[in-house]
């Protein structure tokens, strides 16, 4: 029997970022669920506090090089990796000079969020994507992580939907306690308007906040879990309300078999 393919889409995974609830499940779940019989892939966005030399990140030539247009705009595409040698396990970074190289990773020295916080989530989650067809890689399951991951389904449902390595993926959306204050750009659904996907698909962007970024990533996914003990309560309303497949909140000792069992329901 094949192995089942996980891949996954983190905001935060540690040790490359410093330890909370998300960066760590970041970093034990693939590794548990590889011990458990799965391939997987996982990727993160490269901060400019994730220190290349200590963590030993270089380049992929072969994968990095390909432009993304984001509001007319060309953005190259740089692709890095590490290992974790301890679990026998890759992390893929997204990598870009506009909106990566800063020392902060979605706030600024004085806690204010950086104002194309909208363009860096649509350039990590095409990165991610784009760099998956590369590798020719179809995975059974997507595991997105933290808002910034949240364009993710949309991409898959409406974008990607006719490539061959995503016609049977897939996705699952984790909720977490990481809301932001601002609303986004004004402009960000016109940001997102790719073949396939109409101002009707985002209406609920109509007002880019929080709460609609996520309710987003829970409407056009598969299934959802509950990354977090406490959440935006309305966002956990409208889970329940959405009729999804849903894993409720997992203690640190119960996650990694829970989640692993809960993937086979999902597909």
């Amino acid at each position: 029997m094949e192995k089942k393919k996980i891949l996954y889409i983190s905001q935060e995974i540690t040790p490359y970022l410093p330890e909370s609830e998300m960066s760590v499940i970041g970093r034990q779940l693939p590794q548990g669920v590889q011990e458990r019989g799965r391939e997987i892939r996982t990727f993160m966005p490269r901060y400019g506090s994730v220190n290349e030399r200590r963590n030993q990140l270089h380049e992929v030539i072969r994968l990095s090089g390909m432009n993304l247009v984001i509001n007319d705009t060309d953005h190259p595409l740089i692709i890095k990796v590490a290992s974790i040698q301890a679990a026998r396990m890759q992390v893929y970074f997204i990598d870009n000079e506009d909106y990566f190289h800063r020392k902060f990773v979605l706030n600024d020295e004085n806690g204010k969020e950086f104002k194309d916080n909208d363009e860096r989530a649509v350039f990590f989650a095409r990165g991610v994507l784009e760099t998956v067809i590369k590798l020719r890689w179809a995975p059974d399951i997507i595991h997105c992580h933290g808002w910034l991951s949240a364009l993710v389904p949309l991409y898959i449902k409406k974008y990607y939907y006719n490539n061959p390595l995503f016609r049977q993926s897939k996705v699952v959306y984790s909720v977490y306690d990481d809301g932001f204050k601002d609303t986004l750009n004004p402009e960000f659904s016109k940001k997102l308007l790719l073949e396939g996907i109409t101002q009707e698909d985002i209406a609920v962007l109509q007002e880019p906040n929080y709460v609609n970024l996520s309710k987003l990533g829970i409407n056009y996914s598969d299934a959802i879990i509950k990354g977090a003990e406490n959440i935006n309560p309305d966002v956990e309303s409208h889970i329940k309300s959405s009729g999804k497949l849903f894993l409720d909140y997992q203690t640190k000792e119960t996650f990694i078999d829970a989640y692993n069992d809960f993937y086979d329901e999902v597909c």
